[in-house]
């Protein structure tokens, strides 16, 4: 596997890469908006710098490999227009979280649903990984119907697993195994 701040995947529509300093105005666009933190565990960002620092964390941070977080850029304009991550890597049980986010105005398109295609076979393939994971607000249903077309199999109800800003939040729990994964690619 090569090192994370290396990963660049090629998709029809999106190229997969390492976020840059140059993205700062796009992720804080992506994470200060209402609509894309409501279903996550982070409050809507206020403050630009919070970007800049998520970039040079993340370039630190996939450099010695604990995750790995890849910018969705648009083939067509070369915008970035929300991210996933691989995260809570689990190498002795081969394990690890899936996490994601995208821009409103591009809901709808299919975009997160390619990326996670190309990041899941990343995951299940070249980091031999046995199982990913992903915790959904369970009134997020666009993201539980994206992760049950990819195969993911509802495995609980977590009660107020998340508190953002005081509310608290309960989380479906999620689950992809390898085998199930190579299974639903030869149909």
């Amino acid at each position: 596997m090569i090192p994370f701040n290396q990963v660049f995947i090629t998709t029809p529509r999106l190229l997969l890469r390492p976020l840059q300093p140059a993205d700062a105005a796009a992720v804080f666009a992506l994470r200060s908006n209402p609509l894309v933190s409501r279903f996550t565990g982070y409050a809507t960002w206020t403050e630009l710098n919070r970007a800049q620092e998520l970039i040079a964390k993340d370039q630190m941070a996939m450099e010695i490999g604990e995750y790995l977080r890849l910018g969705l850029v648009r083939s067509q304009t070369d915008d970035v227009i929300g991210t996933v991550t691989l995260f809570h890597l689990d190498a002795q049980c081969a394990r690890a979280e899936i996490g994601y986010d995208l821009l409103p105005d591009m809901w709808g398109n299919a975009y997160m649903n390619e990326a996670l295609r190309a990041l899941l076979e990343l995951g299940f393939t070249d980091m031999m990984l046995n199982r990913i994971e992903a915790d959904v607000d369970p009134h997020n249903t666009a993201s539980i119907n994206t992760l049950k077309r990819l195969g993911f199999a509802q495995e609980g109800l977590l009660r107020e697993r998340w508190i953002v800003n005081g509310v608290k939040f309960d989380t479906a729990f999620f689950g992809l195994l390898q085998a199930d994964w190579q299974r639903s690619k030869s149909c």
